[in-house]
C-alpha cells in the first residue's frame, strides 16, 4: 500500500502525520475536525500551509490581516507575502521567528529560532531535541523560547514582534487559553494536549499581551526569517540537541538556508 501524508487542520493534534491511527485519535469525534489525506508529502506541505478551505472546501473565518498598533490585538493575523514582512522587519526594533519540525509525525522533534534586530539577522538558535515528539510541541517549545526572549527585549525598553508559521501554537497561547484556564486547565472534549508548555507560554504572553505583537507568518514561501527557523529545526534534531543553543557558525544566510528542509 501506497503510503499517505495525513493533513489534520483541526484536532487534538494538528499538522502532517504519517499514521492513519495517530491521524484518527487526533480527530475521532473532535468537533469540526478537518483533515485530508495526501499522496506525498510535498502535496501535504502546501495544502498544511494554507487554510483548509482550500482543499477540503470549506470555508473557515478569515482574520483581518496587518495592523498599525503594536499591542497584541493583532495576534492570529497572518503575514503572506514578502513585502509585508519586510515591512515587519522595519517596524520593530527586535522580530523573532520560531518553527519546530519532526520527522515523522510523531517522532524526532527539535525547535528552531531566527532573530533578527533593526532588520538584520543578529542570532539563531536551535534545540531542545525529544526522540519522541510531535510537530505542535516542536512548535510550541519555539514559541516559548521566543516569549522568553520577548520579555528580555520588552525589559530592555524596545519593541519586539514574534513570527510563528504554528496556527496551533499560537491559538493555544493567546486565545484557547484563557477559556481552558477559566476552567481548571480542562475542556470537555478531552485532555488538553501538551498542557505544561501551554501553560508555562501562556503566562509570559498574558504578562506581556498589551506590548507584545505576535503574528502569524506563512510557511515555506521564502521569507528568509522563517526559512533559517527551520533550518534551526531540523538541525535540532540532525545534533540530537537536548538544550537550547545559540548556533554558534558563522550566520552565512546561503549556507545556512543550504541545510536540509523540514
Amino acid at each position: 500500500m501506497a503510503k499517505k501524508f495525513y493533513v489534520v487542520w483541526a484536532g487534538r493534534e494538528t499538522g502532517i502525520f504519517t499514521s492513519w491511527d495517530v491521524t484518527k485519535r487526533s480527530v475521532d469525534k473532535y468537533p469540526q475536525a478537518k483533515y485530508k489525506s495526501f499522496a506525498t508529502e510535498a502535496e501535504a506541505k502546501v495544502a498544511f500551509a494554507k487554510s483548509p478551505a482550500s482543499s477540503i472546501g470549506k470555508s473557515v473565518p478569515a482574520k483581518a490581516a496587518g495592523r498599525s498598533s503594536t499591542k497584541a490585538a493583532g495576534a492570529g493575523t497572518s503575514t503572506k507575502t514578502l513585502s509585508a514582512n519586510q515591512a515587519v522587519l522595519s517596524q520593530f526594533d527586535v522580530v523573532i521567528y520560531t518553527d519546530g519540525g519532526c520527522e515523522p509525525n510523531p517522532g524526532k522533534a527539535g525547535s528552531g529560532m531566527a532573530i533578527y534586530r533593526k532588520g538584520e539577522l543578529a542570532e539563531l538558535w536551535f534545540g531542545l531535541f525529544n526522540p519522541n515528539g510531535t510537530n505542535n510541541t516542536a512548535e510550541l517549545n519555539a514559541l516559548h523560547q521566543a516569549l522568553i526572549k520577548a520579555k528580555k527585549v520588552l525589559d530592555a525598553g524596545e519593541t519586539v514582534q514574534i513570527m510563528s508559521d504554528s496556527q496551533y501554537s499560537i491559538k493555544c497561547v493567546c486565545e484557547w487559553a484563557y477559556g481552558w484556564k477559566a476552567k481548571n486547565w480542562t475542556r470537555k472534549t478531552g485532555e488538553i494536549a501538551n498542557l505544561e508548555i501551554i501553560k508555562q507560554a501562556h503566562e509570559l504572553y498574558d504578562a506581556m499581551k498589551d506590548d507584545l505583537v505576535l503574528q502569524h507568518v506563512a510557511a515555506h514561501i521564502g521569507i528568509e526569517g522563517n526559512e533559517l527557523a527551520d533550518r534551526m529545526s531540523i538541525h535540532a534534531i540532525d545534533q540530537q540537541h537536548k538544550g537550547f543553543s545559540q548556533f554558534s557558525a558563522p550566520l552565512d544566510i546561503s549556507k545556512i538556508l543550504a541545510l536540509r528542509t523540514g
